[in-house]
């Protein structure tokens, strides 16, 4: 190596029987809170390779918070990867070997070569440009652990080139890629304390202090089940999230219904319904005043009423798809008009959220109730031919797995779910708090989008099964007649009330183009925007920062997304401002603005945000 080592190293080799001790044990406790799946079968041809061969499977916590997922996707890998050509393999392995020799030529620069002719070999430090893992300069000022970085990172490049071999037609390509993606990510030296030199600096520099706090972070998430992404001491619901003042006006067993305190001398006479996701709290619509579309509503001039889902337990573990909409959906849909003493109202859904609310619809279509005057479709996925990331976890036997063990009733739990969404992205949302929480000690940052990602819900097993099969599986919701709510035949062409759609250009839950095809499934005059960003970013972008960017396409529709987005011209600031131009003519003309929340039969129950959303999963 031809970089100079620190002197701390020094003291460093007198402390390294007690970090790898202490890393081990770190590890065996981590698993042990976040239920470890165990080590997946080993991937064929994997171990033909030079290097691979010491990269033993890491126990990844995420893949065991998703364990009856796991099984159905380590068999796909099996079968997946038996399908590459033989002669594909040998090619990569060439290309393996030659970049392999330039990694040690670069490595070992220093030392004179025999034949006495110069070298310039491409610097170690090529190898990690770009990756923020290796971005410190404790990586770059010693060569062991550039070099360990850069053997990980090649490494990790031709292992995901074996999957890219996978045929394209193989269904089960994606979920090779999810398993490799965990495998790889698990892997990196600066998951471990013995190959991380910032971690070792710090233990150094703080004079073990770093060690004594990053054990009692292990031993705090330990106590909650899962990893902490920010600083959650640092907030509380209803007093620095969810704060738009406003009233809890009805509940029962699945919600409670807020109506919020008006601001705006005179409000639309046709009130807005906001329907959020039964998959995490509400408040992510009204986090903090200066982000809160709730808030952005109301100083709209809307009477706005908005839906805040109750945390199952076991003891509403039996709840079902149909119970949401009918007590839930259709149930605020009836307070709202009730409380305004208007025939009508503008409803919103946002990804699950607006999947229950078309079926809902529907399901009012049908029986002849024309109580939406338009809808909003936010990140909200009713065709799933192309389900994005997610569909890694579905297949006929995950499905029936869940069906057996939780379709005639129980929960699944909220960690889980969360975990699953987390392994989606996992060198963001697991491996970067792994390594800042327990192998630097540090404190996670203050951060409101985190803290409500981390206060996840729980999911009655019914509902859920039904989600399942009926959506991601079988996709049956957009084809009229094949499945049924509340006893009638779903039609989303019987949505015959303008829509606003809004998809997001980077969403990896609900793909742009698969929200698009929303617009042609609807009868109603829709509006297509994309907004830049992704799931919940892409949503959550405020009218007053003036960020980012969409694109809308003024005129009919066009039959793809492609041609859409070709015709479509880009606009800068949020989308925010867009939706509300066009949501102006919604209001039915404007009255005086409620003096009190609800009414004689609907009274105030307790203020906004209430106690359902604050009850947290276990």
């Amino acid at each position: 190596m031809n970089k100079q080592i620190p002197d701390f190293n020094e003291v460093f080799g007198q402390l390294l029987p007690v970090a790898e001790q202490m890393q081990q044990q770190m590890q065996a406790q981590f698993q042990q809170a976040m239920g470890a799946f165990g080590q997946p079968a080993p991937m064929p041809s994997m171990g033909q390779f030079p290097g691979f061969r010491s990269m033993a499977p890491l126990q990844n916590a995420a893949m065991g918070a998703i364990q009856p997922f796991m099984n159905s996707i380590m068999g796909a890998c099996q079968s997946a990867l038996s399908q590459i050509p033989m002669h594909s393999l040998t090619q990569i392995q060439t290309e393996y070997t030659a970049e392999l020799s330039a990694l040690m030529a670069s490595a070992f620069s220093a030392i004179p070569n025999p034949d006495g002719k110069p070298t310039q070999p491409v610097p170690l430090e090529t190898w990690i440009q770009g990756d923020k893992r290796f971005a410190a300069p404790d990586w770059h000022d010693h060569g062991v652990y550039e070099f360990t970085a850069a053997m990980y990172s090649l490494n990790a490049r031709f292992t995901k080139r074996i999957v890219e071999l996978v045929p394209s037609e193989n269904p089960d390509k994606r979920k090779v890629a999810y398993a490799v993606e965990q495998m790889v990510d698990a892997l990196s030296p600066s998951n471990f304390f013995v190959t991380n030199p910032e971690a070792q600096k710090k233990l150094l520099e703080t004079k073990g202090e770093s060690l004594t706090q990053a054990m009692q972070n292990l031993m705090a998430d330990m106590q909650k089940g899962r990893i902490s992404q920010t600083d959650e001491s640092a907030f509380e619901v209803g007093v620095n999230v969810a704060t738009t003042p406003g009233d809890v006006v009805f509940e029962c067993e699945y919600f409670q219904l807020l109506q919020y305190k008006p601001t705006t001398e005179k409000v639309g006479k046709q009130p807005m319904l906001f329907v959020p996701p039964c998959i995490n709290k509400y408040y992510i619509l009204d986090l903090q005043p200066a982000n809160s579309l709730v808030n952005f509503v109301v100083g709209q001039g809307h009477t706005l009423f908005l839906v805040s889902w109750k945390n199952p337990t076991e003891a509403e573990g039996h709840f079902s798809w149909d119970g949401y909409v009918e007590e839930g959906v259709i149930k605020a849909i009836e307070v709202a008009k009730a409380i305004s003493k208007q025939p009508k109202l503008n409803v919103l859904g946002f990804c699950v959220g607006g999947t229950l609310l078309a079926t809902a619809l529907s399901t009012l279509a049908n029986r002849g109730d024309d109580s939406v005057n338009s809808v909003t479709f936010l990140t909200t996925l009713l065709d799933f031919t192309d389900t994005g990331a997610l569909g890694v976890f579905v297949d006929e036997s995950q499905v029936k797995a869940r069906e057996e063990s939780i379709g005639k009733g129980g929960v699944m739990p909220g960690k889980d779910l969360s975990s699953a969404f987390s392994s989606l992205r996992p060198n963001d949302l697991i491996w970067n708090y792994v390594v800042n929480n327990y192998l630097k000690g540090e404190k996670p940052p203050v951060f409101d989008l985190l803290y409500w990602n981390s206060d996840s819900t729980n999911l009655p097993g019914p509902m859920f099964a039904w989600y399942l099969r009926n959506t991601y599986l079988e996709n049956k919701v957009c084809q009229p007649g094949k499945s049924v709510v509340c006893g009638i035949p779903v039609d989303l062409g019987l949505i015959d009330v303008p829509v606003y759609i809004l998809a997001t250009r980077e969403d990896h839950i609900v793909p742009w183009t698969s929200a698009f095809q929303t617009s042609h499934l609807v009868s109603g005059d829709s509006r297509f925007v994309l907004g830049a960003s992704g799931h919940i970013a892409g949503v959550i972008n405020p009218a007053s920062k003036n960020k980012r960017n969409y694109w809308v396409c003024e005129g009919d529709i066009p039959d793809t997304p492609e041609a859409w987005f070709k015709k479509a011209k880009e606009v800068p600031g949020s989308w925010w401002n867009d939706w509300a131009q066009w949501l102006e003519p919604m209001k039915g003309g404007e009255v005086k603005a409620p003096a009190k929340p609800g009414n004689a039969k609907f009274k105030p129950i307790e203020p906004a945000p209430g106690r359902y959303v604050k009850q947290r999963a276990v």
